[in-house]
């Protein structure tokens, strides 16, 4: 693939995004493509360094805001008609009551979902106090001389420990789960407002 076919692909896998993010974004891999070229590449070995074109324009879907897009498809081809004006006023109360909803409805899915995130840390936390803790006891159990009770003590703080290790592994896994899993919803939601990128 040469330059000029590369820009018309990724003109047309980037068709629905705002013009200007399109435009610098051809800019930028028209600029790389030119510096690999003086360098001594010839246009196929240029293009073809850039990588995949599909991870390319994903990559710059992600770096759009949304807010960015949304705006790009909401602002109309045309001027609205008359009767199109009195229709959106007329539906206004059904169609903005459900749009708070679904908003309402998403935020608060979102806000649970990292609640629980918070709450996994706050147990991690707890449970690392806890071990602290009964450490503190096997000192005054061996001050006090009691032995048996500070290898009690021991084995406790050993098992806190460790479930303080396993908890912390295992909410930090959930955590960058639930981040990776918002970020494909964020791509999925420009992916829809963008429309099916041509393949």
């Amino acid at each position: 693939m040469n330059k000029i076919d590369f820009i018309c692909e990724m003109n047309s896998r980037l068709h629905g995004l705002p013009e200007e993010d399109i435009n610098k974004s051809i800019d930028y891999y028209c600029e790389i493509i030119e510096d690999s070229v003086e360098d001594g590449k010839s246009e196929e070995e240029a293009v073809s360094s850039l990588g995949e074109i599909d991870e390319i324009v994903s990559q710059i879907m992600m770096d759009i805001p949304l807010s960015k897009i949304v705006k790009a498809k909401a602002k109309p081809n045309r001027a609205l008609r008359v009767w199109e004006i009195v229709l959106i006023a007329l539906g206004s109360p059904i169609w903005l009551s459900l749009l708070i909803a679904v908003f309402s409805v998403v935020l608060a899915v979102y806000i649970s979902i990292w609640a629980v995130v918070v709450s996994l840390y706050a147990v991690v936390l707890s449970v690392a106090v806890s071990t602290l803790v009964v450490a503190i006891g096997i000192f005054v159990s061996l001050f006090k001389g009691l032995f048996l009770n500070s290898l009690i003590f021991l084995s406790f703080a050993l098992v806190c420990a460790g479930l303080t290790i396993l908890l912390f592994i295992g909410t930090n896994y959930f955590a960058k789960g639930t981040f990776f899993l918002g970020k494909l919803c964020v791509k999925g939601l420009k992916r829809m407002f963008v429309g099916r990128t041509a393949k």
